[in-house]
């Protein structure tokens, strides 16, 4: 009987864990949930440890805009705290396009691309290496041509 009981409370006790586990799963899920680009195309954020864990150390914001194939995009990012990093990742998670510092000679962002296939895209800023943390504005204008 007492043999049966602990199988009993093993097995409850892992059938809790794997429910919790699988709580924390879902609400770390719901944790990454990137802003979309507002219609006028500029962004102010601050960088923080509330960003995404970039693996160096530092952090990084994502946003989202949905682009269509041809669109024609100038995307710049500003910030006096730290050295900025843009990327544009496209709807199957390969970079399309990042500049670390535009030519300008200062250590903002600023990339021209054409987007080759319709879909929603990641823009993300994040700092150069592991420093870097304060406000940032990120300016996406679609280009037309004249």
């Amino acid at each position: 009987m007492n043999n049966l009981l602990g199988r009993l409370s093993r097995t409850i006790a892992a059938t809790a864990a794997i429910a919790t586990l699988g709580f924390a799963s879902a609400a770390r899920a719901e944790l990454y949930a990137p802003e979309e680009v507002p219609s006028g195309g500029s962004i102010n954020g601050v960088l923080s440890a509330d960003g995404i864990p970039t693996g160096l150390g530092g952090y990084a914001f994502d946003y989202v805009v949905d682009l269509d194939e041809g669109d024609r995009l100038e995307l710049e990012a500003f910030s006096d705290s730290f050295d900025t990093i843009l990327t544009l990742i496209g709807p199957n998670g390969a970079t399309v396009a990042e500049n670390d510092d535009g030519p300008d000679g200062t250590t903002n962002s600023l990339l021209y691309t054409r987007v080759s296939m319709s879909g929603r895209y990641t823009i993300r800023v994040r700092a150069f290496g592991a420093a870097g943390e304060g406000p940032f504005t990120v300016n996406l204008v679609r280009l037309r041509p004249i």
